[in-house]
């Protein structure tokens, strides 16, 4: 995880690098980043389903003494006008921040914002 002096890494991820990548993919790419401690901003956030497989993901990699989790907060995807729906048209999710639980905590989120405070030197040494 992070040392105190080392500073926090944000990485703000885009969303053809995300593109790039399976569903599966993408998963563990996020997950691998988390554990070493940065904190994601993904231009595209994840579907419910991908963020339901990540939560199952992580809860598999908790380790007391190293990872306890993620914090992750986004936007789902964006309300289809009833045209967009006749015609097929499927919106990907809006921007979604993910990073370790013992960093990264919501602090409010609002349908134009999220905000949250990185909190330095917590992390599980």
């Amino acid at each position: 995880m992070t040392k105190k002096n080392e500073g926090i890494s944000v990485n703000l991820v885009s969303r053809q690098k995300l593109d790039e990548f399976s569903s599966d993919e993408k998963l563990k790419y996020i997950l691998k980043e988390v554990q070493k401690g940065k904190v994601l901003v993904l231009e595209h956030g994840l579907t419910p389903i991908e963020q339901t497989v990540l939560i199952e993901h992580t809860m598999k990699e908790i380790k007391q003494d190293t990872f306890i989790g993620i914090e992750i907060e986004g936007y789902g995807e964006d309300k289809l006008s009833f045209i967009q729906k006749i015609l097929g048209i499927i919106k990907k999710p809006r921007m979604t921040v993910i990073g370790p639980a013992d960093l990264l905590k919501t602090v409010r989120k609002d349908s134009n914002m999220i905000q949250t405070r990185i909190i330095p030197g917590s992390g599980v040494k």
